[in-house]
């Protein structure tokens, strides 16, 4: 068992760590789109329709499966034993990526009411959104590699 866990571990990581990026890349992407959208798009125009198939494709091809392998690969790395959960950087991390998950369930909230034409939001307040996924990257970040808890 011990020699499958060994050679299981870089592999897992390395899943967690794409899927994560994967995520992440859309997390920063979805935002964007919608400040776009809200700002230059008429509803029912052309334009209104390229931004919903855009946005419905980044949602449900690359970030939900992204993040759902992102958990997948986290649990996984868990169950191995590798994370000493005395110390308080896993606690934070976890509470980030909770919020992460929020984050991703908001904007799909989101992307249902441009699919539906009853966006309300400005694209001010979209390029606010824009900025906690980035917030919650530094926290899930700091607190794995430089562990400062």
């Amino acid at each position: 068992m011990t020699d499958f866990v060994a050679n299981a571990y870089p592999w897992i990581k390395t899943g967690h760590i794409l899927s994560f990026v994967a995520w992440m890349a859309g997390m920063f992407y979805l935002p964007r789109l919608f400040v776009y959208h809200a700002e230059r798009a008429q509803k029912g125009s052309e334009l209104d329709e390229t931004f919903k198939v855009m946005e419905l494709k980044l949602l449900k091809l690359i970030m939900t499966p992204a993040m759902i392998s992102t958990w997948i690969f986290g649990l996984l790395l868990i169950s191995l034993g590798v994370v000493d959960w005395s110390q308080p950087w896993p606690w934070i991390k976890a509470v980030a990526v909770l919020a992460m998950t929020g984050m991703h369930g908001w904007l799909s909230k989101r992307r249902k009411e441009f699919a539906a034409g009853t966006n309300s939001r400005s694209g001010k307040q979209y390029r606010i959104a824009n900025e906690v996924p980035t917030l919650l990257l530094l926290v899930i970040v700091v607190a794995v590699v430089v562990r400062p808890f």
